[in-house]
């Protein structure tokens, strides 16, 4: 992409994701994704009235008198983007390709945490971790992860989920959010990922998907490639049968990625490329609330 081609792109999609966030989605955004509670602060000498529970002995031993933990609420978050940059992002039937529209969603995200004060980190990822953008504030530095977003080129194109899930959790010592921006074609299972995953982090699920995914239209014969591998083939659209097993497909796994959210409490909602994201969006921020 030429250099002033991406720039503007980068300008539009920060015009349109800063105005989304700061109109629509403050108070929604502030309210679902609060902080990490209570966190601990200092110690000071024991007083009448103080709670015994949090007395802390090593420092009392050391000093031959009762000293306790001080705690304040902890409101910063650390906001965590794990953006899935694999070949199959790029298909699109529509206007939009699934690729775009990640990118503009994980803009909107973006400015709503810096706008709420938060650090924001990004891990762009394959079947491998193609970049780590650590997590930091300011225009700037949203700015750059929108740039690497439109212009990233990854050395795979193939999908795990498994490996960004190990990674988030040797990464990110404390505890953060985190926000897995897929159209969730794994190579590999990532059940056992995400169960470890979750219980350290509070995980979010937005899955975006191409409509023909859903239910394949009859247009006769039709050549397809596999974005991912590159095999191509043909396939005539016109079978009853074959869309019907298309449309089954898309049932079964989209079943087993409910089953897989629910045992792992993993808030999630599924966006099509031709829907208003927004308001899949508030919706989740709404159910957190």
């Amino acid at each position: 992409m030429e250099t002033q081609d991406l720039l503007k792109k980068v300008r539009k999609i920060e015009i349109k994701s800063r105005g989304l966030s700061n109109n629509i989605f403050a108070g929604q955004y502030h309210s679902a994704f609060k902080g990490r509670g209570m966190a601990f602060s200092e110690v000071r000498s024991y007083q009448y009235g103080d709670d015994v529970r949090d007395i802390d002995w090593n420092v009392t031993a050391r000093m031959n008198h009762p000293y306790v933990k001080v705690f304040e609420e902890e409101r910063e978050l650390t906001v965590m983007l794990l953006v899935d940059v694999s070949g199959s992002l790029d298909f699109g039937t529509r206007t939009e390709t699934k690729r775009s529209v990640v990118t503009e969603i994980a803009a909107t995200l973006a400015f709503s945490a810096i706008q709420n004060n938060d650090k924001i980190g990004v891990v762009l990822f394959s079947d491998k971790i193609e970049k780590y953008i650590p997590p930091k504030k300011g225009r700037k530095h949203i700015l750059y992860i929108i740039h690497e977003l439109l212009d990233f080129h990854p050395q795979s194109r193939r999908t795990d989920i498994s490996c960004v899930l190990e990674f988030l959790v040797g990464a990110m010592k404390r505890r953060c959010t985190a926000f897995l921006i897929s159209d969730f074609y794994s190579r590999k299972d990532f059940d056992k990922e995400m169960v470890i995953c979750s219980k350290k982090h509070d995980m979010v699920a937005l899955q975006v998907y191409d409509p023909f995914a859903k239910s394949l239209p009859d247009v006769g014969l039709v050549k397809v490639c596999d974005l991912e591998t590159g095999h191509e083939m043909y396939i005539d659209t016109s079978d009853k049968k074959l869309r019907r097993a298309h449309a089954d497909y898309w049932s079964s796994r989209q079943n087993t990625l409910d089953v897989l959210f629910k045992k792992t409490n993993v808030d999630n909602v599924s966006i099509a490329t031709n829907e208003d994201y927004v308001s899949s969006l508030l919706s989740l921020f709404k159910m957190r609330a």
